[in-house]
């Protein structure tokens, strides 16, 4: 029996993730990247010839599924500065996992850490085994800032731990983030096995990371990937998928939509079976990220490869000299970034720097920045959110992306999930 054709509608994170699992069993398929670069909303940004992100991710250790998609497209590759858990707010709070078996290594981290009271301490870790004596489930979803004071989270404990690590994973704010998403976060990190809650920082950009392998790997195997290849719609009639671009219709047998939510609606307009999941997809709110790179003249060597600042816009910055040696590039990611929407860069930029040098000392000339504002990086994850599944109505195509249904909120992770879940399906 021949092998279907599928098309796959998007080169990020999902999509390469789908391409790689069905080219890595004989199936055939043809990826459309509108962009001139792989990676969607977690792709290289080049600025004055240094390779940025355009938007600042990192991963941890329970990423299982992309960390082995990884390793399949380019082994034994260096891609990572990993550390144990470790979070610091400067002045101000440090929690430091050591390397003992799990749950000692949170124990440990919490007995140890700094800027928190004993009772706060105590409270923390009777969080935790309260969270897993219920298997990290609720009966009712709500909100994090609701589960927090249920459970008597002193103030010290939510600005400098849970909420920071709210923030962090779901891109959204306590006030509003959904608590079962959230302890889903908790489980397959916190209280898990000691490896996964380790801090993987990525020494290239996200793009060479894996969608830059994985393209090579997918043609390696008898596949294309196209890119600078916008798709204007799709179309669904005599049992195959018509995929236009440039107005000329190409024939698949299947379709994977791999974009981002707001363009997938349209994207899928024309075919009736979908209203259903498109409407869900309109339903999305949607949050922001900006992340502010800096680049100075000289060194600029950090406390740690990653740390926090309180009393700033940015909440945490990334050594990259430390972490990638790109000597002077200093990143700081703004979450959950509303207010900062509209801001003069100028006037953002000049603000971290300020407040870099305000907690580390004088720092080199400033020779340039860039911010780039992500203003739809997130669906914004609250609680009892309804998301499209990957199977959808219409026999033959599916939805892929951090958006759809699954236990994660919009990460790396999520996205990979959900190809690896439609290259199931087209199987």
């Amino acid at each position: 029996m021949a092998s279907p054709s599928v098309a796959i509608i998007g080169g990020g994170y999902a999509g390469m993730a789908a391409a790689v699992e069905l080219a890595d069993r004989g199936i055939p398929v043809t990826v459309f990247e509108a962009a001139p670069v792989l990676g969607g909303r977690a792709r290289r940004v080049t600025v004055h010839d240094t390779a940025l992100d355009n938007g600042l991710h990192i991963l941890i250790g329970a990423y299982a599924q992309t960390l082995r998609l990884i390793d399949k497209v380019a082994p034994q590759r260096d891609a990572f500065l990993r550390l144990p858990l470790d979070l610091q707010i400067h002045g101000r709070f440090h929690l430091r996992a050591p390397k003992l078996p799990a749950p000692l290594h949170v124990a440990w981290a919490l007995l140890t850490a700094k800027g928190l009271t004993g009772a706060d301490k105590r409270a923390a870790a009777r969080f935790m085994q309260t969270m897993k004596a219920c298997d990290y489930r609720l009966a009712q979803d709500c909100t994090v800032a609701a589960l927090l004071a249920d459970q008597q989270q002193a103030i010290n404990l939510i600005e400098y731990l849970w909420a920071p690590l709210c923030i962090a994973a779901l891109n959204t704010p306590i006030e509003r983030a959904s608590a079962q998403v959230f302890l889903n976060v908790l489980r397959d990190s916190l209280g898990a096995g000691r490896a996964a809650s380790d801090l993987l920082l990525a020494r290239v950009d996200l793009t060479a990371l894996f969608p830059e392998p994985a393209a090579g790997y997918v043609r390696s195997r008898g596949g294309h990937v196209e890119l600078g290849a916008a798709v204007e719609r799709v179309t669904r009639d005599d049992g195959a998928f018509g995929v236009y671009l440039h107005g000329t219709a190409r024939r698949f047998d299947h379709v994977i939509c791999a974009v981002a939510p707001h363009r997938a609606a349209a994207l899928l307009a024309a075919i009736p079976e979908l209203q259903p999941a498109t409407q869900q997809i309109a339903t999305l709110d949607h949050e922001p990220i900006h992340s502010v790179w800096l680049q100075f003249d000289g060194n600029v060597r950090l406390p740690a490869p990653m740390i926090g600042l309180a009393d700033s816009p940015a909440q945490w910055l990334f050594d990259r000299e430390a972490i990638g040696g790109q000597r002077g590039l200093v990143g700081a990611v703004i979450s959950a970034s509303a207010e900062h929407v509209g801001e003069a860069q100028d006037a953002l930029a000049a603000r971290v720097v300020a407040d870099i040098a305000k907690a580390f000392g004088l720092l080199p000339r400033l020779a340039w920045h860039r911010v780039i504002a992500e203003k739809r990086a997130t669906f914004s994850c609250t609680p009892g959110l309804a998301r499209p599944a990957p199977r959808t109505a219409c026999a033959g195509l599916c939805l892929a992306g951090d958006y759809t249904a699954g236990d994660y909120p919009a990460t790396l992770e999520a996205a990979v999930r959900s190809g690896i879940a439609c290259a199931a399906l087209v199987r």
